[in-house]
């Protein structure tokens, strides 16, 4: 989401690669997901259409890496096959294109940290499509479900700040769901192996696919190079260099070599760094509903991954 959001356990037969890179692209996704919160408010308060702007921080973070990859290993290095074309297109299109692409479309009327407190509800969506699918968790993963909902409805409904219209929130919510679909079955689309690949044409389709949305919502009408401010300009290149190109790279490398209930823990960290840098920076309300919703949906997530963990051990 910043990115967020992320399956709560992990699949059978997953097997952790190094310890010290594992932990080190943990460390980016916690602290500069946390981030990208502030800056999404930033450019949509800078008058870039949100859609448009999200397709330009993909667009230019898919040919960046492309050029780099090229450069260093030769053109072959980006060769894939169809159906690794097809599965990264599938997450691109539901972690960028619908799960990015909601909270910046959100983040016009809603604060970066409730954004972010909402979003950390993503692990909680997980769980009930692992019932979907067959499985019985234990009675306290039922609890934290519960649980974490209740804080998530609140939020919602008390609206964290007057800014924050309903249609942006349930707008947000479906985001979650979109990135939590994603995440959960994108070990089974058969995606690029080289993280590194299947993170370019992840972020190329799904860049290209919020340049249509965007051109379907009229955004091109409210594109005025012009008006946008330094500030605006910065965010967008803080989202493209780190959002992208680093962090999203280090959440595709997780998925592909960590325990998925190990990479569901940077819920509890994006939304306290988000609500701070919202609070410090932006000047942002930092209400009780805001505290007590977002304590509840952590807790929630925490006995998830606590259950979760304990079972799989």
């Amino acid at each position: 989401m910043a990115a967020a959001p992320v399956a709560v356990v992990p699949e059978a037969g997953s097997r952790p690669a190094s310890s010290a890179m594992i932990w080190s692209a943990l460390a980016v996704v916690y602290v500069v997901w946390g981030s990208t919160y502030l800056a999404i408010r930033v450019v949509v308060e800078a008058e870039i259409p949100p859609m448009l702007g999200m397709a330009a921080r993909f667009l230019v973070a898919a040919l960046l890496l492309a050029g780099f990859l090229a450069l260093r290993s030769g053109v072959s290095r980006l060769r894939v096959s169809r159906r690794e074309l097809l599965g990264a297109g599938v997450v691109g299109l539901l972690l960028l294109a619908f799960g990015n692409g909601a909270v910046a479309i959100a983040e016009q009327t809603v604060p970066s940290g409730l954004a972010a407190l909402l979003i950390a509800a993503v692990p909680l969506w997980l769980m009930l499509l692992r019932v979907g699918g067959g499985e019985r968790p234990r009675p306290l993963t039922w609890l934290g479900v519960l649980i974490g909902f209740g804080g998530a409805a609140l939020l919602a409904l008390s609206g964290g700040d007057t800014s924050a219209k309903p249609w942006s929130v349930a707008i947000l919510v479906l985001g979650t769901i979109s990135w939590a679909v994603g995440s959960r079955f994108s070990p089974r689309l058969g995606l690029p192996k080289d993280p590194l690949v299947a993170t370019l044409y992840e972020m190329a389709i799904g860049g290209t696919a919020m340049v249509l949305i965007g051109v379907l919502r009229g955004e091109p009408g409210r594109l005025h190079l012009g008006a946008i401010d330094t500030k605006g300009w910065i965010a967008l290149a803080y989202l493209v260099a780190f959002g992208s190109l680093l962090a999203y790279s280090a959440y595709s490398y997780l998925l592909a070599n960590a325990p998925i209930s190990l990479i569901g823990t940077y819920a509890y960290v994006n939304p306290v760094v988000a609500v701070f840098l919202g609070w410090l920076i932006l000047d942002e309300r930092v209400t009780a509903e805001i505290l007590l919703g977002g304590a509840v949906v952590v807790l929630g997530v925490a006995l998830v991954v606590s259950a979760e963990r304990r079972r799989t051990s």
